[in-house]
């Protein structure tokens, strides 16, 4: 099966925007998504640091706090009874004894201890000409624990541990629980939001795709009042372009009607002309220009046929089909053969697909499967094929790979392109490739109505 036509030449790498690869589109609610995952994790990190900030200051206070009323009340417990000293001041979280010796012999000089040194005097301002070394060690279960020690005059030293209390469940982290809790919250009540307004942004894309496939989809006008005025829009737009489709066909049967008559004329003049060669051209070259009517109009009818699904047996309807093709055409069946389409853009498609095959491989075998529950109709041919490279340019009206236009290769360029316009009409497929032996192979999926 060749490619018939009149215009378009050179190959695929002339025409344009075709070969060019174009990036997978990235749907908007896709990209709003990231936005609030980016700001939910924005707000996650600040809202961390700035409880543990928060956190590590209010440890620092409690620690001095501790501290600071155990060395008070340290002096007044020894004054009273020294030998209960320790085991009155220790607590689950602060423990004390008396020693001879200093736990911590002198300050470390670290920044953090003098600021918890001075936040101790602050608390407690009779500390603030005592003996105080401060110091930090690990602590068995994780952390550490503030340690220190305090001259009580003659009878020796206090040693203190102030146990860190962060290792347990920190302030910081139970907060940050708390927040990640509200911003996934948050984050699910903004995409549920999200999917709401962009659903109707969805239904006009599905119904832009559905209008650049040649079908009529009429869009809901709803939604928030740019949405309905878009839908609105492109409803009125496929009036226009329904009407403009509706009235160029009109216009062509009109003018088609009107050349008919000339041409029946020639027709009946040719048989009055003595010279038989110039007889047999104008007969010739009114049987092309009737041709070329026939394959406008349907090329033209394709663009605003309707039709209604209805349940067919497709073996017997191809046969039917097929008929008048005598023996150039056979068929061939797999599968179950009934299916839900539409008949007449089914027989527009499978007869412009046979007949180019017949016309340029003399033969066409036909082939009726079923796959994966939908039914293909396979054309094969015998004739010299078509590279790869123009499997889509053939579906431009009038295109044609012979440049020459020799005469041996009568044809318009429509048979496949009505197909094809047929099957994005009316939700079918039409791909082709290579045989194996030569010639071309066309499946055509047989259209069905949507779900």
């Amino acid at each position: 099966m060749t490619s018939i036509g009149s215009r378009a030449k050179g190959g695929p790498a002339e025409r344009g925007s075709r070969s060019v690869a174009r990036p997978v589109p990235t749907r908007l609610a896709a990209y709003v998504a990231v936005v609030f995952l980016v700001l939910a994790l924005v707000q996650l990190g600040a809202s961390l640091l700035f409880y543990s900030a928060i956190d590590r200051q209010t440890l620092r206070d409690d620690h001095a706090r501790r501290v600071a009323e155990l060395l008070v009340v340290s002096d007044r417990v020894n004054a009273l009874d020294p030998s209960r000293l320790a085991e009155s001041m220790t607590t689950r979280h602060l423990s004390a004894r008396v020693a001879t010796a200093p736990l911590v012999a002198a300050p470390t000089g670290d920044a953090a201890l003098m600021a918890i040194a001075a936040r101790i005097v602050e608390w407690e301002p009779s500390l603030a000409n005592r003996s105080l070394n401060l110091a930090t060690t690990r602590a068995s279960g994780g952390g550490r624990d503030l340690i220190g020690s305090i001259r009580l005059g003659e009878k020796g030293w206090l040693n203190f541990r102030s146990r860190d209390i962060s290792s347990m469940w920190p302030v910081a982290l139970r907060a940050t629980a708390l927040t990640l809790a509200t911003t996934l919250a948050c984050l699910a009540l903004g995409l549920g939001a999200l999917h709401l307004l962009t659903r109707p942004l969805r239904r006009l894309a599905d119904a832009a795709e559905a209008i650049g496939q040649g079908r009529q989809v009429p869009i809901r006008e709803g939604g928030p009042k740019d949405l309905r005025n878009l839908g609105h829009a492109m409803n009125v737009m496929q009036a226009r372009i329904e009407r403009l489709l509706r009235d160029q066909a009109l216009s062509f049967e009109a003018i088609s009607h009107d050349l008919r008559t000339p041409l029946s004329r020639q027709k009946v003049a040719s048989d009055l002309i003595d010279d038989p060669e110039i007889a047999a051209l104008m007969r010739e070259s009114v049987d092309e220009m009737e041709d070329l009517l026939a394959s406008l109009q349907r090329f033209l009818r394709a663009q605003h046929l309707s039709a209604e699904p209805e349940s067919i047996d497709l073996a017997s309807y191809l046969a039917d089909l097929l008929a008048g093709f005598g023996n150039r055409a056979s068929l061939e069946m797999h599968g179950r053969s009934t299916a839900r389409t539409y008949r007449e853009p089914l027989a527009l498609a499978v007869c412009a697909l046979v007949e180019n095959a017949v016309h340029f491989g003399k033969r066409a075998r036909v082939s009726l499967v079923e796959e994966n529950g939908r039914h293909a109709v396979i054309i094969e041919d015998e004739g010299p094929g078509i590279p790869p490279d123009y499997f889509e340019a053939i579906l431009d009206p009038f295109f044609r790979l012979d440049e020459a236009r020799q005469r041996d290769t009568r044809g318009f360029g429509l048979g496949i392109p009505t197909a094809h316009r047929l099957m994005m009409r009316f939700h079918g497929g039409l791909s082709f490739a290579a045989a194996p032996g030569g010639g071309l192979i066309a499946r055509l999926e047989v259209p069905s109505p949507p779900p």
